[in-house]
């Protein structure tokens, strides 16, 4: 029997980032979910939002379902549906100071994007909508910032 079938294969030295990310998963993934619920409860009935979408809402017609399914939290991702339409959510997204601008999920930075600016222009998302997907920074910070972006978008 070689020493492969027996010790498996040689991995790369960086594979050590992998196992470090791997032990961290469940807190980071915790704390967006927290930071996220956050966010939503706070701009849910804002007068510059009109919808939050987050299952995590009592309000969300998923709510019940993902309660059921959803155990340690409600995810990290959520949409705002910006009052004033296309403009003001483009508007708002270019604002951004902490969340950045940038189309992905499940990092540790927050990230924003305008959806419907990304798809095909018969794609089927709101125009006011803004995906948010919400890291492990603080979340008095996180709300601040979409305060302050939300402001610049009457």
């Amino acid at each position: 029997m070689t020493d492969r079938a027996r010790q498996g294969e040689t991995i790369a030295a960086q594979a050590w980032l992998l196992i470090r990310g791997m032990r961290t998963l469940y807190l980071r993934v915790r704390q967006s979910s927290e930071n996220a619920l956050a966010i939503a409860r706070h701009f849910d009935g804002h007068d510059k939002v009109a919808a939050v979408l987050y299952p995590g809402l009592a309000s969300h017609p998923g709510h019940d379902i993902a309660a059921r399914q959803m155990d340690g939290g409600f995810g990290g991702v959520l949409s705002l549906l910006v009052a004033g339409g296309r403009a003001a959510a483009i508007r708002a997204a270019a604002r951004a100071e902490i969340f950045l601008p940038a189309t992905s999920l499940g990092g540790v930075e927050s990230l924003v994007e305008h959806r419907a600016t990304i798809e095909r222009p018969e794609g089927a998302t709101p125009e006011n909508l803004l995906r948010l997907s919400v890291g492990i920074e603080d979340a008095d910070e996180l709300i601040a910032d979409l305060e302050q972006m939300l402001d610049g978008a009457p």
